[in-house]
Parts: C-alpha cells; structure tokens; sequence
C-alpha cells in the first residue's frame, strides 16, 4: 500500500480524491511493484518474444522472465490488476513486416511465466496503442494490411475473449501515445499526418473518443504515461514542420480538465547528439514515476537499452535508472 495524493492498493484498487471512493470507481493504471515490456524489434535479429521486468521499488536492470507466444514488434499493452497483456503488432513465424497479428497474450503478475494466447482482436493491427480500465483492455486505432485504423478495440479482463469494436478515434491514427485516468481512456498524437491533437474516451459506455486539446508540438512513436492527475507523452519523432527530428521533450496534461499539454523535461539518449528516444518505447506508470524503456537513439539505427524515470510530484528532467537485457524498440508496457 502507498499512500501518494490518495491510496493505492497494490491490486490496482485507487481510492485517490476524486477517484470516486470506492473500488468500482477508483481503478488506478499506476503500479506499485514492476514495469514489464514484451515483444520489440532488435535487428538483426528481427523480432523477439521476450517478457522483461524491472523493479519500481529501486532503481535496477530488467530481467527476462517469460515469453509471447509469437515472436512480434510494435504492438499494444494492457494491465489488468493481475495480468499483463499483449496485443496487436507484427512479425510471427514469417518475420515479414507485413504479417499483422490479432493475438492478445495474457501474462501473470504474481510469478514469472510464458503468456498464453487468450483471444484474438477483431482488426489485426501493427502500431496500435493500448489503455486498460479496470475491467478491459483496449487497442486504438494501428495499421492493418492497408493504413491507419481509428478503431477503438475493447476485451474483458474477467474472461477470455476476443476483442469488439467499442467505438472510434477522431481520424485514423498510427503510433499514438495512450494514457488513462481512472474514467477515461486517452491517445495523444500520432501519424498518418503527424497530429498534436490530445483525444479521450469514456471507459463507462463505449462512445467515440473528443478532441479534449493540443501536445505542444504534433508527435509520434512516443512513451505514454500516467499519473492520478496528468497523462504524459515522451520523445518521439516530430511532424514535418520540424523536419521529422527526434526529440527529447516529455509533455504533460490535466486530466481533471480538458486543455492543452506544456513542456516539462527531457528524457535521456545515448547517441552524442541531442536526439531524443523514438520508435514506440514502452511507456512505464508507478505511482510516483515515469518511465520510459528502449526505443530507437535519435535519428540513427541503434536500438536503446535505456531504462530511465521521471518524478509525476514535480516537474523534472528524466534520469537513467537501468538497462534492458536487449536493445530494442517497437515495444509494449505493462505494470502493477
């Protein structure tokens, strides 16, 4: 139990101000305990099934502790309060980038174990970007055999099941950033254009998602989190405005009102420039950090390793706080 603007229980149960009091209301996306990725790109060795986890509790390296069921890259995360899930994304047995999968694996939190193949998505979709309530997962909007999407796919954590169509973003969207609030699903970003519009939609009934306001700069490939109060959007690659450049700037926005984002820090690289971190890092949300995992070293091939954290109680500079067993982007998060 932490106690951090509100209670959070470890199983997932928030009971922070205006969460609603009660578990039925009061679910929180944050996590007390670990940050999973799964799934990424770490060429040349196209794509990998890797299920790894670091500790939220002291700064530390990831270590290896499951597999997908299917080897894959660029696709979307899901946290229920006891499982982590897997969705979407590319690669499979043929390794082709056009070999879109549905798969939605299912992992435990409570040991360290294989996920197992529990559903399919009704749209096969790569690039696409997950949130979780605290009785579904979602996967929004990606690219299947064609282009962009703006499906807003929804599976139930309390069974096994396929996922159905929900609602829809505002346009079809690719590589959007995804954050939730305890009552509302949020996308930021984007491509297929660039886009800087920040959208929401509501986990109580399935409806299509608003435009609830604007990043500072249009964005894509970016990290996602969540705090109980703000949603933020990490690095990224820029819109053509700004010459497609890979940025180091993290973002962040109200949830209790619907506004615009502003500039609060800068995540960490390793490339000797001021490149940023881009190509779908895994977005990581404890209840008193940010984290952002792996993703590409600015505009050069190399894959990143990079573990590093943000505090969400102040507005601060993102620091290194570990490493990846392997160099790799196009990957998804998952925690408790």
């Amino acid at each position: 139990m932490q106690i951090s603007g509100g209670v959070t229980l470890s199983g997932g149960v928030n009971l922070a101000p205006g969460s609603g009091g009660s578990s039925g209301g009061g679910y929180s996306f944050q996590g007390s305990n670990y940050g999973y990725t799964s799934g990424g790109d770490n060429q040349p060795a196209p794509y990998t099934n890797v299920i790894q986890k670091f500790s939220f509790t002291s700064d530390g390296n990831a270590t290896d502790v499951g597999d997908l069921t299917v080897s894959r890259a660029f696709l979307a995360g899901q946290s229920s309060s006891v499982s982590g899930y897997s969705s979407g994304g590319y690669g499979g047995a043929s390794a082709l980038p056009n070999d879109r999968r549905d798969i939605i694996d299912k992992f435990p939190f409570s040991s360290d174990s294989n996920a197992t193949d529990v559903g399919d998505l009704l749209e096969a979709t790569n690039a696409n970007s997950g949130n979780s309530s605290s009785s579904n997962g979602y996967s929004c909007g990606g690219a299947p055999s064609g282009g962009n999407v703006n499906i807003i796919q929804k599976f139930p954590f309390a069974s096994d099941s396929n996922s159905s169509d929900a609602a829809d973003l505002l346009s079809a969207t690719g590589s959007s950033a995804g954050q939730n609030s305890s009552v509302s699903g949020y996308q930021s970003g984007g491509s297929s254009p660039y886009q800087d519009v920040i959208q929401k939609f509501p986990f109580s009934s399935d409806s299509n998602a608003t435009d609830v306001g604007d990043l500072v700069q249009a964005r894509s490939r970016s990290g996602g989190q969540s705090s109980t109060i703000h949603g933020y959007v990490s690095g990224g690659t820029l819109g053509p405005s700004a010459g497609f450049a890979v940025t180091t700037t993290f973002e962040k926005f109200s949830f209790a009102s619907d506004g615009n984002a502003t500039n609060v820090g800068n995540i960490t690289n390793t490339s000797g420039t001021s490149d940023g971190r881009s190509y779908i890092m895994a977005g990581q949300s404890s209840t008193t950090s940010g984290y952002n995992t792996g993703g590409s070293q600015g505009n050069v091939p190399g894959r990143s390793n990079i573990i590093d954290k943000f505090p969400t109680a102040s507005d601060a500079d993102a620091t290194d706080v570990g490493d990846l067993t392997l160099n790799l982007l196009g990957i998804t998060a998952q925690q408790y």
